[in-house]
């Protein structure tokens, strides 16, 4: 059964990336649904809490290539993409490719950059190549923006308009780790750099192999029509402008399918698509400045409407039904 093969990477994966980084299992789970699901993930947390750390130990983990970019005001798109140099000796442009040619690229302080250079990640995120100069080039696969932001220092910052939020697939923030695992962390990287000793449990291409797996596990209607409830919900909340998008039900659906395998299972129950509700959706919603003053976010409107959507009722989703996704 493939949803055991994704559970045993899985697992090898958490003890892997955690031998390097310490913090929450969740953290681990929801950067493996992007991984799996093909999506791009967004960090949005504080300096100094081993994103970057993360972000390396999961490339070597998973046996990818990895590039780190960092985001300034006077990084330009081609800095990102790539740029053709011309060769006087043959007579003709050579490309030179980018940081984004990599399988797993840190975009460290993305709202640093211009809105100009924001949208050179716009066709890589979205469609897996890059055009530079009227030429085409493929991205390889996997590919994986794992993107950071400080939701705190605004100074010197633009904010990623909405486009750019919708195409990341998850948001979520490291937090703090307990005192026990400060303490780990001072023990740890004491001496040597634990990330020289981590080597990779797998490789692209049995990532690329599971995660066309994971599109198969089972989403029963019922299941599909929750996920579809929450989005439409908040589209509907006196709070939102700008409601969750059908991209949004997208991967919400797509990651719910990720966490059942992740779990061993071949088919999502709704539990699968409550947990990922806020991390899918959140991001996603534009609210009015009525509901800003009044101290709503995105976080607060979506935990109201998991909270006031109807679950369908277990016990059926384990079972093929005619006409279900998967």
């Amino acid at each position: 059964m493939e949803a055991l093969r994704v559970r045993a990477l899985a697992e090898a994966l958490r003890k892997a990336v955690g031998s390097v980084f310490v913090g929450s299992s969740r953290v681990l789970d929801l950067l493996l649904v992007a991984v799996l699901g093909e999506g791009h993930l967004l960090l949005e947390d504080v300096p100094g809490l081993g994103k970057t750390t993360l972000a390396r130990a999961l490339a070597q983990a998973l046996g990818c290539r990895f590039q780190r970019l960092q985001c300034t005001p006077d990084l330009l798109p081609t800095d990102i993409t790539g740029v053709s140099i011309y060769q006087p000796s043959e007579g003709r442009f050579e490309f030179k490719p980018g940081p984004v040619f990599a399988e797993i690229l840190l975009v460290d302080e993305i709202n640093r950059a211009t809105p100009r250079t924001q949208a050179a990640l716009l066709e890589a995120m979205q469609e897996r190549q890059v055009t530079v100069d009227g030429v085409t080039y493929p991205l390889p696969r996997p590919f994986l923006v794992l993107a950071t932001q400080n939701p705190v220092e605004l100074e010197g910052t633009f904010p990623l308009p909405e486009a750019q939020l919708d195409r990341f697939m998850l948001r979520l923030s490291v937090g703090y780790p307990e005192e026990e695992g400060e303490r780990t962390i001072l023990r740890r990287f004491r001496g040597d750099d634990p990330l020289a000793r981590l080597g990779p449990v797998t490789s692209a291409g049995e990532i690329l192999e599971l995660a066309r797996a994971c599109r198969e596990v089972q989403v029963h209607p019922d299941v599909e029509g929750y996920a579809l409830g929450l989005a439409r919900a908040t589209r509907e909340r006196p709070e939102v402008e700008l409601g969750a998008s059908p991209r949004a039900v997208l991967a919400l659906v797509r990651g719910a399918q990720v966490l059942a395998a992740l779990n061993g299972r071949g088919y999502v129950l709704p539990d699968d698509v409550k947990a990922l509700a806020v991390p899918t959706l959140a991001h996603r919603l534009l609210l009015t400045s009525g509901a800003r003053v009044r101290r709503w976010t995105g976080t607060r409107v979506v935990e109201a409407v998991v909270a006031e959507t109807p679950v369908p009722v277990e016990g059926v989703f384990s079972h093929p039904v005619p006409g279900g996704t998967g």
